[in-house]
C-alpha cells in the first residue's frame, strides 16, 4: 500500500539523492526541496504548497496536483499536460515556468502572478477565468486556447491571435493591446 502523509513539512529535501516516497501528500508543505529531473509520477498532492522548490525537467506523468500552490519555484520544461487531470487545480506566484506545457489541459481559474512564462505551450487549453498578473509571455503559444474572462491586463510580451483563440470578455489594458494585433501586422501610432 502507498504511503500517506498529512500536514507534514518537508524542508531542504533533495529528492535527486533521496527517493520521494510514492503515495498521497495531504496539506503538506515543501520548502527549499529539489525535485529536479526526478521521476515523480503517480503521486498525489492534495492542498499542498511548494515554496522555493526546483521541479525543472521532473517527470510528473500521472501526478495529481489537487489544489497545489507554487511560490518562487523553478519549473522549467514541465509537462503539466501529462498530470492526472482529475481535480487538477494550480496556482503560481513568482515562478519560472519557461518551456513548460499546458497542452489541452482543463485548468479554469488558474493563477499566474509575477511568473516567467516564456515559450510555454497553452495550445487547446481551457484557461478561462485565468489570471496572468505581471507575467512575461514572450513566445508563449496560444492556439485554439479558451481564454474567456481571463485577466491579461498587466501581462506583457504576448502574441494572442483573437481569430484563433477564444477571448470573449478577456481583460487587456491599453498598454498591452498590441499583443492582440501582432498577428494582423497592424502598426499603432504612439
Amino acid at each position: 500500500m502507498d504511503a500517506y502523509f498529512d500536514d507534514v513539512t518537508f524542508k531542504g529535501v533533495d529528492f535527486t539523492k533521496k527517493d520521494i516516497v510514492k503515495g498521497e501528500y495531504d496539506n503538506c508543505t515543501f520548502l527549499n526541496c529539489n525535485f529536479s529531473g526526478i521521476h515523480a509520477s503517480n503521486i498525489g498532492f492534495v492542498e499542498c504548497e511548494f515554496i522555493n522548490c526546483n521541479f525543472s525537467n521532473a517527470d510528473i506523468g500521472n501526478t495529481a496536483f489537487k489544489t497545489a500552490s507554487f511560490i518562487e519555484c523553478k519549473m522549467l520544461g514541465l509537462k503539466f499536460n501529462k498530470c492526472d487531470p482529475f481535480l487538477l487545480a494550480l496556482n503560481f506566484k513568482d515562478c519560472q515556468l519557461n518551456v513548460s506545457s499546458f497542452y489541452q489541459l482543463n485548468v479554469p481559474n488558474i493563477s499566474f502572478v509575477n511568473c516567467n512564462l516564456q515559450e510555454v505551450d497553452f495550445t487547446e487549453a481551457n484557461i478561462s477565468n485565468g489570471v496572468f498578473d505581471n507575467c512575461d509571455l514572450k513566445n508563449a503559444i496560444f492556439n485554439r486556447t479558451k481564454l474567456e474572462k481571463s485577466d491579461f491586463s498587466s501581462a506583457f510580451n504576448f502574441d494572442i491571435n483573437p481569430t484563433d483563440n477564444f477571448v470573449k470578455k478577456a481583460l487587456f489594458s491599453k498598454e498591452n493591446i498590441i499583443g492582440l494585433l501582432k498577428s494582423f501586422d497592424i502598426r499603432l501610432d504612439s
